[in-house]
């Protein structure tokens, strides 16, 4: 099945206090990390973000520990998802595991050359681990 080439896909790095996101090109080879936004306002911005671009898919986190027992969160994340299919009945959501999305982006944060207080900034390692998510799927479905 063929991507519609005028749609994006948004991935969703979820937090209880921030959310990281993510979006995709329109041919959904590249991630690009996006904004992160105070989950308590994480609906709304994905309202308004939807009004400027058309999205297919949203990706998000699936919160696995080592032994794959789910995380804590994946409650709050459920929840969430149920609030998403409401507002956007349209879009397909697909999960992918997010198991070490952090760690590899405080790794590629600290290969930078930067500042460590850019470094240290959390709300950027939580829209690179949104990239990254994203990425996985998208790589998963262009082999």
């Amino acid at each position: 099945m063929l991507n519609n080439p005028h749609t994006k896909y948004i991935g969703i790095d979820y937090g209880r206090k921030r959310t990281g996101i993510s979006i995709s090109d329109y041919e959904k080879i590249i991630s690009f990390p996006l904004e992160t936004v105070e989950t308590i306002n994480l609906l709304n911005f994905l309202k308004d973000l939807t009004k400027k671009e058309k999205i297919e898919k949203i990706i998000i986190g699936k919160p696995l520990k080592l032994n794959n027992n789910i995380h804590l969160i994946e409650n709050e994340i459920v929840d969430f998802i149920k609030s998403i299919n409401k507002s956007f009945p349209n879009i397909t959501i697909h999960r992918v595991d997010e198991r070490f999305t952090s760690k590899i982006s405080k790794k590629i944060l600290n290969q930078l050359e930067t500042k460590k207080k850019i470094r240290m900034d959390k709300s950027i390692i939580d829209k690179i681990s949104a990239s990254l998510i994203l990425e996985s799927y998208l790589i998963k479905t262009t082999k």
